[in-house]
């Protein structure tokens, strides 16, 4: 690939030319140059299952159980769909990062002026307090249930866990990405478990996965479609994909590049599947057990938990569920660190220590949840927590829109800019995602909004 392409070579004005993304964690992860082709996969396996992290947090969970217990399988279509605009939106992330050698907050901060560099990053910032808003109750919902543990205690718990991270990033990032995996594997296996448990009917199953048009005309459920979409096509994680596929240490060459777009695409995907199955299962778990028994009102994550094992009649069903959710509520910690860390070197170029940028995050995320259990108890946080998908999804344009008009821009991305057919699909999906949140805005200020806020 032509240096042109790369950072190094890209002209930054009166603007600090930008370090490697991750310091020094950037190429750190060794690629072997030959082999066997699954050897060089497993070298790339990692990235991609930490961006699926995000698209499998509580914030999920709130939107998926809600439109389950409403709605029934009617959602599923909406979650196939999120699925597979992720994939697309990944696997652009994955080519920014390793074709340019700039992560997406890098290249914001060189292709734009820098009000609208302030602007993006604020509204990434604000993102990332939406996600980190949905891990702190998430987490503290767990502790609740599996400890006894009170909502404003087990919320301030959470703040703890920046010494696991720090404790994991010096051991090396395979290190965090074996956390991450584990953790993913005990969700997966719990969702396994509580799927045979409920039973639910594959035939409306497979008809839920087929787009229906009351999806756009419900405002209820089209709250919920965009909750859920905010919370599987997360604007953050394009950030993270960007960067943390630069710790490999692919050849830095054109042909190097070139195979480490098509493993990093490959395993992303395969990650993303994952995560499909599990936002899938916990709606068809909702459904098959609540809105069949017509309990429609199931919109807590508490309430599913203290109805699931006598609805089912099985007592371990319960316990599954919280051990799901604590294991989604540590393992996305880890996502949201290293994005706050991404975009802030990124954008400002600013360096601050991984324990103080955590901490001011998290803190900005605990305050919220405190003051809401005090004033308004349990229920208020699970209005909070699907309040917080919906701002996710909000947030969602102004990180794909500069991300789809980068990987286009064959300045920037040389021989690795997409084709015209990739860009008008990507385009197309931006589009979407706009046009949905329009629908939303004006239903909630026409007063359609069917009492969702």
């Amino acid at each position: 690939m032509k240096e042109s392409a790369t950072y190094a070579a890209l002209s930054w004005g009166d603007r600090e030319e930008p370090r490697p993304s991750l310091g020094g964690m950037n190429a750190s992860v060794p690629v072997p140059a030959t082999g066997h082709w699954l050897r060089r996969l497993m070298a790339f396996i990692g990235p991609g299952y930490m961006v699926a992290v995000g698209y499998m947090d509580p914030g999920n969970w709130a939107t998926d159980l809600a439109g389950g217990s409403k709605f029934g399988y009617m959602l599923l279509s909406v979650i196939l769909l999120s699925n597979l605009m992720a994939i697309l939106l990944q696997s652009l992330a994955a080519r920014l990062g390793i074709a340019s050698g700039l992560d997406l907050a890098q290249a914001c901060r060189h292709q734009y002026s820098r009000p609208v560099n302030f602007l993006l990053w604020i509204a990434c910032e604000v993102a990332i307090i939406a996600c980190d808003l949905a891990e702190v109750i998430g987490t503290a919902i767990a502790l609740n249930l599996l400890f006894g543990i009170p909502l404003v205690w087990g919320a301030i718990i959470t703040a703890a866990d920046v010494f696991i991270i720090l404790l994991l990033m010096r051991r090396g990032f395979r290190w965090l990405e074996a956390f991450v995996i584990a953790l993913l594997t005990i969700i997966f296996a719990c969702f396994g478990v509580q799927m045979m448990l409920a039973q639910p009917a594959v035939g409306e199953i497979l008809q839920g996965f087929l787009p229906q048009a009351e999806v756009v005309m419900n405002p209820e459920a089209l709250y919920l479609a965009i909750g859920i979409i905010g919370a599987t096509v997360m604007p953050h994680n394009l950030y993270l994909h960007s960067s943390i596929v630069q710790t490999r240490a692919y050849p830095r060459t054109e042909e190097g590049r070139r195979q480490g777009i098509r493993w990093a695409v490959t395993d992303s995907t395969i990650a993303l599947m994952l995560a499909l199955f599990v936002n899938a299962a916990i709606l068809i778990t909702a459904a098959a057990v609540f809105h069949q028994a017509g309990r429609t009102d199931v919109e807590e994550i508490d309430q599913a938990y203290h109805l699931l094992s006598p609805m089912l009649g099985v007592g371990i069903a319960s316990i599954l569920f919280a051990v799901a959710l604590l294991a989604s509520g540590i393992n996305s910690t880890v996502t949201a660190t290293l994005a706050g860390q991404i975009v802030m070197e990124g954008f400002l170029n600013l360096r601050l220590p991984d324990w103080a940028r955590r901490l001011i995050t998290r803190g900005l995320a605990i305050i919220p949840v405190v003051a809401v259990t005090i004033l308004y108890g349990e229920s208020g946080t699970a209005k909070l927590l699907v309040l917080s998908q919906v701002v996710l999804s909000m947030q969602l344009p102004f990180a794909v829109i500069p991300l789809v008009r980068f990987v286009s821009n064959r300045t920037l991305m040389g021989s690795f800019a997409i084709s015209r057919s990739v860009a008008a699909l990507a385009w197309f999906i931006a589009l979407l995602i706009v046009a949905l949140n329009i629908k939303l805005l004006f239903d909630v200020l026409t007063g359609q909004g069917g009492g969702i806020f």
